[in-house]
């Protein structure tokens, strides 16, 4: 898939955005000044409405020499919607509206589409943005749908390290995937998270094969997330990207 920058802006404190498009797929790419490694930023899809957090994101980084880069998610956006998980996000809602539990299947409706089409183009993205000056590797993924970034960490041997949301629903697959994951995880829980099965959460968390993994969990629904969860997931970057001061 080829990358073609499709405008450049010059923001604060040296640092660089410039929207691209990856094939079709939308994105935006944030550098500092001096090169350094990559983090790939999820989130819950709609790249404007999600601009500022993403953008807050990508500056905490910077300050640590880290360049960013998120995608558009499949279906979101401008991008073409995907009818099976839109029949999915519906029987979900009706679910949750009737006080019953969210059946497996529509679990697995929801999240497996976007999984199958979100990694490959987030590994297409990695290799694209590898070959532009400044981006030296190595590579980390944050936030997100949590399922997106389980996958990409099995998959993905340039992923160094992933700091993970658990805010989504989890489908038995990915919790299967989640065994084989190895690389160091900073994992985020709300614990009052109304929109979140916690113990499914907790499960995932004991699921993953890494022998450096921890798990920062704060009082609060899903938008409550505190400002030092952020820094604490900031330096977790700096130690495994090797820059650590």
């Amino acid at each position: 898939m080829d990358l073609r920058i499709t405008s450049e802006q010059h923001l604060d404190e040296g640092l660089l955005e410039r929207r691209f498009t990856l094939g079709d797929v939308p994105g935006i790419l944030w550098t500092p000044a001096g090169p350094g490694p990559l983090v790939l930023l999820g989130h819950p899809g709609g790249v404007e409405a999600m601009y500022p957090r993403l953008l807050g994101r990508a500056q905490a980084l910077s300050r640590i020499g880290a360049a960013a880069a998120t995608l558009e998610l499949p279906g979101s956006g401008e991008r073409p919607r995907l009818p099976v998980v839109d029949g999915a996000r519906a029987d979900l809602r009706t679910a949750l509206a009737a006080g019953e539990p969210v059946p497996a299947d529509v679990i697995d409706r929801l999240i497996l589409p976007l999984v199958d089409q979100a990694v490959p183009e987030l590994r297409a993205a990695i290799d694209a943005l590898l070959a532009l000056p400044g981006i030296t590797g190595p590579v980390a993924c944050a936030g997100g749908v949590i399922s997106i970034g389980v996958r990409l960490a099995r998959v993905e041997p340039r992923l160094a390290a992933a700091g993970l949301f658990a805010g989504s629903f989890v489908p038995a697959a990915i919790l299967d995937e989640a065994r084989e994951v190895t690389i160091p995880l900073h994992v985020l829980l709300q614990w009052d998270d109304q929109g979140n099965d916690r113990q499914a959460a907790l499960d995932l968390f004991d699921a993953f094969g890494s022998s450096e993994k921890t798990l920062l969990a704060n009082l609060g629904g899903h938008t409550g997330v505190p400002a030092h969860a952020g820094e604490d997931a900031t330096r977790f970057f700096a130690r495994h990207l090797g820059l650590a001061r």
